[in-house]
């Protein structure tokens, strides 16, 4: 078994995906707070009486989320700013898709996890699953399901940014349609996202993946056997001794 560890992630990207994350669950606790109808509100009435009565009110609530909203976006401003050759390569791999890898891999991996290579077999599926580069297709889908809906989120939280500061009552019509393509880009995220915390937390085999957002390497042989395509073009490259 080889020691070796290769280098996957700088640390501009650590950076982001902590961020990212810290930034989301607090926008989702407090944007979900914002619902203050207990018959549409998932967590019920009191989860925004609760945010309220430790903001004083809905409306230094609703500032809070703005603000924070505000420093999301300044936040990856920031990582594009200083970060644009990996940002750059981050959007082409997650958005380059092989049909004839990509798909097979989807729809393999799930059985896989759930019913193991015999449950693949006995569907009459090679258990092989075909190689992947710098993301796996789960991976991938899951970037691009949270690249559009940040962007939704970004453009829709705008509207009603400029809405409650600039354009006041006259915008109703346009508030109401933010508010909706809000909160369907929030849904289309955290649906992802809840796959993607299964996958790095909970599946034993991905773990190299989730320590690599911490340490910025994973083990040669985890590269090996998860991204073999990415492996094969740098495992002759840069990497270090444990």
């Amino acid at each position: 078994m080889s020691t070796r560890s290769l280098t996957r992630h700088n640390r501009w990207d650590i950076f982001i995906h902590w961020f990212n994350a810290v930034l989301w669950l607090f926008l989702t606790a407090t944007g979900l707070a914002l619902i203050d109808n207990p018959a549409v509100n998932p967590l019920g009435q009191r989860w925004p009486d609760l945010w309220r009565g430790i903001l004083g009110g809905g409306g230094n609530l609703l500032v809070v989320h703005e603000v924070a909203g505000v420093v999301w976006v300044l936040g990856f401003v920031a990582y594009l700013a200083c970060n644009r050759r990996g940002a750059a390569f981050f959007l082409r791999e997650v958005f380059r898709v092989s049909p004839a890898r990509d798909i097979p891999w989807l729809l393999k991996k799930p059985v896989q996890m759930t019913l193991g290579e015999a449950g693949l077999r006995w569907l009459g599926q090679d258990p092989t699953l075909p190689p992947q580069g710098f993301y796996n297709m789960g991976q991938k889908a899951f970037a691009q399901a949270a690249v559009a809906g940040g962007v939704g989120l970004a453009l829709s939280g705008a509207a009603m940014l400029a809405s409650h500061l600039i354009l006041g009552p006259g915008a109703q019509l346009l508030v109401s349609w933010s508010i909706l393509v809000h909160y369907l880009c929030a849904g289309l995220v955290f649906a992802g996202l809840l796959v993607h915390v299964y996958m790095a937390a909970v599946a034993r085999e991905e773990r190299p993946g989730l320590f690599s957002m911490f340490t910025g390497t994973v083990p040669e042989d985890y590269a090996r056997h998860h991204h073999r395509l990415w492996f094969e073009e740098v495992a002759g490259g840069p990497s270090r001794k444990n």
